[in-house]
């Protein structure tokens, strides 16, 4: 299916009943946790008494991260937490991380957006310093509970492939290169839809030689098994657009900068104008019934 065909299927949101409200709490605890190490992730979130909490297991963990990550790094305990306070409409979504050490808050913040995560006060942590691979499924978790909202299997596994991947190339080229790289594929595959794994395989080197990182053979190829993953998905893409548009000043050093600024908003812009041209598809096949 070519890239267009596949842009017109994500026209369709994910819809649901959300009945949160302003201010609400739900925690996600590690099911592994001691009772001193639940108490003392209660008390370093400040947790309100009235919370909703959920237990996020190992083998829930296993679920999404299998075939991504080694077991052995995914481990037998499910430990990290998260508390989700869901904001005011259009609040956009603000993450902080405590004791995680590989995965940033700005891969958090796109794998959520991603996954339709949308208008919420995130915290995660861990009672040590833990990799934080698992804290994304929990929050997912939570927010399903919270929304009311099924967030779809294979999206959960791909919010979880992109944090992942983000955070292993983070390792070889740095953390925020591989997040910039990441949006500046996005924007280049906007701009201009590559119809064969050929020009998406062309397109990441060329976006990646113009940020000045060098990948292997094997990072690339682990970036065109992403995005051809992605464009199949019935993602609400006018969705991330806001919540990325809303999400840039809370980001990285990197995107705070002119530059990132830029690129992040040409990625909002280009997505709103293919938004609005599948609208005019949709709204021309309407007419002509």
């Amino acid at each position: 299916m070519g890239w267009m065909m596949a842009s017109l299927l994500l026209a369709y949101p994910i819809m649901a009943a959300a009945d949160a409200a302003e201010g609400d709490v739900i925690i996600t605890l590690g099911e592994n946790l001691t009772e001193a190490q639940k108490q003392q992730v209660l008390n370093e979130m400040n947790a309100p008494q009235n919370a909703q909490t959920i237990t996020v297991s190992n083998a829930e963990e296993h679920k999404y991260l299998d075939n991504l990550i080694p077991k052995a790094q995914i481990g037998t305990r499910a430990i990290s937490s998260s508390m989700i306070t869901i904001g005011a409409e259009g609040s956009g979504l603000d993450v902080e991380t405590h004791n995680i050490t590989w995965v940033t808050k700005e891969m958090y913040t796109n794998a959520l957006i991603t996954a339709g995560v949308k208008d919420a006060k995130i915290y995660i942590t861990a009672p040590f310093p833990v990799s934080g691979t698992a804290a994304l499924t929990g929050l997912m978790k939570a927010y399903e509970v919270s929304s009311d909202k099924v967030i779809p299997e294979d999206v959960k596994k791909v919010a979880n492939e992109e944090m992942v991947k983000t955070a292993q190339l983070g390792k070889s080229i740095g953390n925020d290169q591989a997040v910039a790289l990441l949006a500046k594929i996005k924007e280049e595959i906007a701009k201009n839809p590559p119809k064969t794994d050929a020009d998406l395989r062309a397109l990441i080197e060329k976006v990646a030689k113009d940020l000045g990182i060098t990948l292997t053979q094997d990072e690339i190829n682990s970036l065109v098994s992403l995005f051809n993953k992605m464009k199949n998905l019935n993602i609400d893409w006018n969705q991330v657009n806001d919540q990325l548009s809303k999400a840039k000043n809370k980001l990285s050093t990197f995107l705070q900068s002119e530059e990132g600024k830029t690129f992040i908003q040409n990625i909002v812009d280009i997505l709103k104008e293919i938004w609005n041209a599948i609208k005019s598809v949709f709204t021309s096949s309407e007419t002509q019934k």
